[in-house]
């Protein structure tokens, strides 16, 4: 099979492709510019394109499907040409959707912890020797790709993301999944460009539920009042709950306590619990019993860039996190408090996001970052520009933060000088963005 990718650049398209490749598919594709890691992936399996750049010429007859990525837009030289001769296109999760129709599709969803939680069924289906095909949004350890489509897995587990389809396809993505177990692991505001308010937001996610057929299941945060109030207008007959689990902590070290049992975990914050606590109900529908679930979780480290730890020594530590919005930087913030009750928090975040840098959207940060100590917002005005969003002030920000201790900055130098300056003795750091601070080496700061 003959398959184009138009903008293979992209975490997910890349590992699809690449993905495609081992299964044995030709794979060609194109972007107008491809970072690191995916270009060296994709020159590893020789399937970086010839040539940076659009060029209508890669489309010909013999392509059997075009993959279209988000980042293409619709007066693509190559779509049109594609269009032009009836090729069968598809988006992203329509192809996924087409490789699993006999397959039963799990589809973990929610406005946080999707990567997570999905990385934590992979695992310990993995550790139980289960196999499964998967897509997931983050690189995990043992694993060489993100996504992986076979022919003989009799499931796959999908995260579930509620942004748009593709340039072409205004649903979002985990509407096109058509889940036969459905998970939400919360609900907070996002994605503003595409979801004007809240209700419109919620409304996606009452959708996804109400696509799980009757005997399927939905498996929901019964500590999300959100969550509670879609449950109880899905028609689904099995609805299972989730919530925290009983746990105790001793030396920074999480242990789940289940039946007069514990389990050490290599993850740690309230938020993870409830991670653990949700994946640990999708393998139940799967098979797979508490104690062996527990017993496989225990080497679980986490996903990339999930409170990923950079380094720490006797006095200091610094991690790393995706979070952005205002429910992921409270509960991050939270998380390492808990665990390093004894040191203080520099905790700093990058507004990157279209939702984190439009003005009104700000106003839903209010006293997120309350529990630092020492508190940092960095925005880069230029990616404003690139957004073509109205410009936001430090005074904007100060505002919509609501924090008196709170330091702004908008040029990534002098934010690294001020890190650098800091004394870190019996001090953490706790760097989030969803983006890369303009490329800053977190290593260099200690």
């Amino acid at each position: 099979m003959n398959v184009h990718f138009i903008a293979i650049g992209g975490s997910a398209m890349h590992n699809l492709a690449i993905s495609l490749t081992l299964k044995g598919y030709n794979v060609s594709g194109s972007d107008d510019e491809i970072f690191e890691p995916a270009a060296g992936r994709l020159k590893k399996y020789c399937i970086f394109p010839d040539s940076i750049g659009w060029n209508s010429n890669r489309i010909t007859k013999n392509i059997d499907a075009v993959i279209l990525g988000m980042h293409a837009r619709v007066d693509n030289p190559e779509l049109i040409k594609a269009k032009e001769l009836g090729l069968k296109i598809y988006s992203y999760p329509e192809f996924i959707h087409d490789q699993s129709k006999l397959k039963k599709r799990v589809v973990i969803g929610g406005s946080h912890g999707k990567t997570t939680i999905t990385s934590m069924i992979l695992h310990v289906l993995d550790a139980c020797n289960l196999p499964c095909d998967y897509m997931v949004g983050a690189q995990l350890e043992g694993f060489e790709v993100m996504t992986k489509l076979t022919d003989d897995a009799s499931c796959i587990i999908i995260e579930g993301d509620e942004y748009l389809t593709s340039p072409l396809d205004r649903r979002p993505k985990f509407h096109v999944y058509k889940p036969d177990i459905g998970l939400i692991s919360g609900i907070s505001w996002d994605h503003v460009n595409v979801f004007p308010t809240f209700e419109n937001y919620v409304e996606q996610f009452q959708i996804f539920a109400d696509m799980i057929p009757l005997e399927g299941a939905f498996i929901y945060c019964n500590e999300d009042l959100h969550c509670l109030n879609i449950a109880s207008k899905t028609k689904t007959k099995h609805k299972i709950p989730y919530e925290l689990p009983e746990y105790r902590i001793e030396n920074g070290k999480y242990y789940v306590l289940l039946h007069d049992k514990e389990y050490p975990l290599q993850v740690f914050g309230k938020h993870n619990l409830l991670n653990v606590n949700a994946a640990c109900q999708v393998c139940a529908c799967l098979g797979i019993g508490n104690d062996e679930f527990f017993t496989a979780i225990q080497s679980f480290k986490g996903a990339s860039k999930r409170l990923e730890r950079v380094y720490e020594d006797a006095e200091k530590a610094m991690y790393k996190d995706f979070a952005h919005s205002p429910s992921k930087l409270k509960a991050t913030i939270n998380a390492v408090k808990e665990k390093y009750p004894h040191r203080q928090l520099v905790a700093c975040v990058e507004l990157h996001t279209f939702s984190s840098l439009t003005g009104e959207f700000l106003k839903q940060y209010a006293h997120t970052m309350d529990e630092a100590d020492v508190a940092i917002v960095y925005f880069n005005p230029h990616a404003i520009a690139l957004k073509k969003l109205p410009l936001i002030t430090e005074d904007i920000v100060f505002g919509a933060f609501a924090d008196k201790k709170l330091n702004v900055f908008q040029d990534s130098k002098k934010l690294k000088e001020y890190l650098s300056s800091i004394v870190w003795k019996n001090k953490n750091l706790l760097m989030m963005s969803s983006g890369n601070f303009d490329g800053m080496k977190f290593e260099d700061l200690f």
